[in-house]
């Protein structure tokens, strides 16, 4: 854990203009990206990315993946260091070698963005104290892996209850989780946005990773968000607003309500929900009933990640 002396700010963004409304279905899942500026930047330093590789083969070992970065830094920095954690994330993820051990490759493409976006930020004047949060979900069949540095967060929603997967690396986190403060007071704490870790600020980083305790089955939704939606909106409303309403409704409503209660920073959100069994698979399974072939299991023969 890190200490006081490392907590930092983040600094105001400055000002560009990317507001982003798209709405995928790939297989078993249907995602949907929002990003708006809010009511004060100029400049949307968020960036929402959805990753899967069109071979299936690769989906089945290596997953899908949702992401959500918050950049800070002058001028456009922050901007430049979301996208730069969002692209190496996933592009380096993929390409990784063997389908095993996915927390271990999420914690190295972390820690190989850290280094690029830290040694950008040392070289370019302009970039000089750029940093991001990063929050990704890697989707393997009914497992959620994740990753974590910063502020960002993760949800799994189940019928009527909805959990937080990550863990805020927040001055405000620490003081709950030392039973100073209590949850309740921490999302209305003034110091609550002051960060204890994000990628880029320098070269050794804390990273989160890990698996969600529950499993991902139909109708079960994801959503990823930068702090300038759960700022304005508790746990309790947002599951509301997913019961309520499908994915492209939901995140319109969600990023509304964030704006009428002030807007002060950009609001991104990556929603995904579990829709069922793909046809192709479903055609695969039945032709394998029909043929009454054994049931094999593979993770036995998975070459172990090194």
């Amino acid at each position: 854990m890190m200490g006081w002396m490392n907590l930092f700010r983040k600094k105001n963004k400055p000002p560009v203009s990317e507001n982003s409304n798209e709405s995928f279905e790939s297989g078993n899942l249907q995602v949907v990206i929002l990003s708006d500026l809010g009511n004060i930047r100029t400049n949307n330093e968020d960036r929402g990315m959805y990753y899967k590789i069109a071979d299936e083969n690769i989906i089945r070992e290596k997953g899908q993946m949702l992401i959500v970065a918050d950049g800070m830094g002058g001028h456009q920095a922050g901007e430049v260091a979301s996208k730069m954690a969002a692209d190496i994330i996933s592009r380096e993820y993929f390409n990784q070698p063997g389908n095993g051990g996915v927390e271990k490759k999420l914690a190295k493409v972390f820690a190989l963005a850290n280094k690029n976006i830290f040694e950008m930020s040392r070289s370019n004047k302009a970039y000089n104290g750029m940093g991001t949060t990063c929050t990704v979900l890697v989707v393997l069949d009914q497992t959620i892996y994740y990753a974590q540095v910063g502020d960002s967060r993760a949800y799994i929603q189940k019928g009527d209850s909805i959990l937080q997967i990550t863990e805020d690396h927040t001055y405000v986190q620490e003081l709950v989780k030392s039973g100073d403060i209590t949850a309740e007071e921490a999302a209305t704490h003034p110091k609550r946005n002051i960060l204890t870790n994000a990628m880029g600020t320098k070269p050794d980083l804390r990273i989160d990773t890990g698996k969600c305790n529950l499993t991902f089955e139909n109708s079960d939704r994801l959503l990823l968000c930068s702090d300038g939606l759960y700022d304005y909106l508790s746990d309790k409303e947002l599951k509301d607003i997913l019961n309520k309403n499908v994915l492209k409704d939901a995140a319109a409503y969600m990023v509304s309500q964030a704006k009428i209660r002030g807007g002060h920073d950009n609001i991104t959100v990556v929603l995904a929900e579990k829709t069922g069994v793909p046809k192709e698979t479903e055609k695969d399974l039945k032709l394998t009933r029909d043929v009454d072939l054994p049931k094999m299991t593979r993770d036995a023969d998975l070459p172990s990640d090194t």
